[in-house]
């Protein structure tokens, strides 16, 4: 019986669910303005947690108006291909390792091997 109640209904692309006694949580606008002057104006739950930057449609970050400070974390140092040799190595061992591959390429191409100059 059931299957005859629903033959005909568009159940993908409506939900069955009722609005009725929904009542919406009470809500705050917050004010973001970033670099440019743009104002953004969000409304968020009394019950959430604001956050201290929004991203703008400029794509720069907004501050909150009238809040604190965000928090900055450190700018981490990117460590470069270079500098994780050298953790490795020392500048003469690299030099080392650098004159004896120039003399085997040298040797590959028939090449006489040639002291580098300091």
């Amino acid at each position: 019986m059931a299957e005859r109640t629903l033959r005909g209904t568009r159940m993908v692309s409506f939900s069955m669910e009722t609005t009725d006694n929904v009542v919406p949580s009470d809500r705050q606008i917050t004010a973001y303005v970033c670099d440019d002057g743009h104002r953004t104006e969000l409304p968020f739950s009394v019950e959430a947690d604001i956050p201290g930057t929004w991203e703008c449609r400029c794509g720069k970050f907004g501050k909150l108006v009238d809040g604190p400070e965000p928090d900055t974390k450190p700018a981490k140092h990117v460590r470069t291909h270079w500098d994780m040799l050298l953790e490795r190595r020392s500048i003469p061992e690299l030099e080392e390792l650098l004159d004896e591959r120039l003399a085997l390429l040298r040797a590959k191409r028939g090449e006489k091997p040639r002291k580098r100059s300091a």
